[in-house]
C-alpha cells in the first residue's frame, strides 16, 4: 500500500521507503523519505597517491555537529520530533479497527519519531540529512544508543488480518484514495478507512494542506541544497578544502564526490581518502561554512514563501492539540 519513489536530484539518487509517513502526519502506516546526499560531485572517485596520515574520527565534537545540523530551518521543520502525534494517530486507528471487528497492532512509534510521524523511529536527529559528505568515520546509526524499532510482523496466513476485508477497513478502497503533488513529486493517501480516520482526527479539513506543505518543504530542501553550490562563501570553502586535499595528494572535486567513491561503511572508516576528507574539513572549517550557507538558503526560501511556514505552524499546533485530546481521553474535536 505505501508508495515507493526513486529519482535523481542533482546527480544523487533519492529514494522513498513509502511516502506515507514522510509526507504526511500519518503515524500509522510508516515510511520515511531518504535525504539527498548532495548536489555536487563528478562521476567517478577521487584519485590518490600515497596514503595521507590518519585523520580524526570526526570533524568536530558531537555537540558541535548537532548544533550545525539544527541550523537549516526547513530541515528543522521536517525533522522536529513529535512522538505524541504518532501515538495519537495509532490510538485512533487501533480503536477504529476494533470497532470494525479487527485487531490492529502496529509497532509503537520510537521516541525520535518526527513531525511526519511513523513507526520506524525516523525523523529524529539521526535521520537528518548529511548533505556535505562525511562528518565522521562512524555511520550515524552506529552512534545512536536507541535500539531500532522492530518491523511489524506480516499477517499470519489465514488470519483476519490477511483478508481483503481487513485491508479495506484499514486503507479504504483504492478508488477512494486522494492525491496531491508538488513540482517534482506526487503522493496519494487513503481517502477512507481507519488510517484516513486517524489523520482526519488530528488534522481535520487541513489534512491535504498538511500533505501539500510537507511536499513543498521537501522540495525546497532540495532546491536550497542546489542554491548553496552558487553561494560565494560555500564555493570559497570548497576551494580551501580542495587545496587541502591536493596537499594530501588526493584529487577530488568536493566532499560529495568523496562520499560517493566510498562503497561501504568499512571504507569510510579505513580509507585514506576518507581520512584526508575529514582532516581537511576540520582544518578549513568546511562544515561550519556549509551548514551556515545552507541555513541562509533555506531561510530565503521561507521568506519568499511565508504562507508555507505559517500553514505548517497552524496545522502543527492543530495536530498537537488534537493529539493531546486523544491521549488524555477527551472526545472533543
Amino acid at each position: 500500500m505505501p508508495e515507493t519513489l526513486a529519482k535523481n536530484v542533482c546527480g544523487a539518487r533519492v529514494a522513498a521507503r513509502g511516502l506515507v509517513r514522510a509526507l504526511a502526519a500519518g503515524a500509522v502506516a510508516g515510511a520515511v523519505l531518504a535525504s539527498v546526499a548532495g548536489c555536487s560531485g563528478a562521476a567517478g572517485g577521487p584519485s590518490t597517491a600515497p596514503a595521507p596520515a590518519p585523520a580524526p574520527k570526526q570533524v568536530m565534537a558531537p555537540a558541535e555537529l548537532t548544533a550545525l545540523h539544527e541550523l537549516p530551518p526547513i530541515t528543522a521543520l521536517l525533522f522536529t520530533p513529535q512522538l505524541h502525534g504518532a501515538q495519537a494517530q495509532q490510538k485512533v486507528a487501533i480503536a477504529c479497527m476494533a470497532e470494525r471487528g479487527y485487531r490492529y497492532a502496529p509497532a509503537p512509534p520510537a521516541a525520535d519519531t518526527g513531525k511526519d510521524g511513523g513507526t520506524d523511529g525516523g525523523g529524529g536527529a539521526e535521520e537528518r540529512p548529511r548533505p556535505f559528505g562525511l562528518e565522521s568515520s562512524v555511520p550515524p546509526r552506529a552512534a545512536t544508543a536507541s535500539p531500532a524499532t522492530p518491523p511489524e510482523a506480516p499477517p499470519r496466513p489465514g488470519s483476519p488480518e490477511s483478508t481483503p476485508a481487513y485491508a479495506q477497513a484499514l486503507f479504504g478502497r483504492e478508488s477512494a484514495r486522494v492525491s496531491t503533488k508538488g513540482i517534482r513529486m506526487s503522493v496519494s493517501r487513503p481517502g477512507e478507512g481507519c488510517l484516513a480516520e486517524a489523520e482526519k482526527r488530528l488534522l481535520g479539513d487541513g489534512r491535504m494542506r498538511w500533505l501539500q506543505v510537507r511536499i513543498m518543504l521537501f522540495e525546497a530542501q532540495e532546491l536550497a541544497r542546489g542554491d548553496v553550490e552558487k553561494d560565494p562563501g560555500f564555493r570559497a570553502a570548497t576551494t580551501r578544502w580542495r587545496a587541502c586535499m591536493d596537499r594530501a595528494k588526493v584529487k577530488a572535486q568536493d566532499p560529495v564526490q568523496v562520499l560517493n567513491s566510498l562503497p561501504s561503511a568499512d571504507a569510510r572508516r579505513t580509507s585514506p581518502v576518507a581520512a584526508a576528507d575529514l582532516r581537511c574539513k576540520a582544518e578549513t572549517g568546511y562544515l561550519t561554512t556549509a551548514y551556515q550557507r545552507l541555513a541562509a538558503a533555506q531561510q530565503r526560501w521561507l521568506d519568499k514563501n511565508p504562507t508555507v511556514g505559517a500553514d505548517w505552524k497552524k496545522l502543527s499546533d492543530r495536530q498537537n492539540k488534537a493529539a493531546g485530546e486523544v491521549l488524555s481521553g477527551s472526545t472533543t474535536g
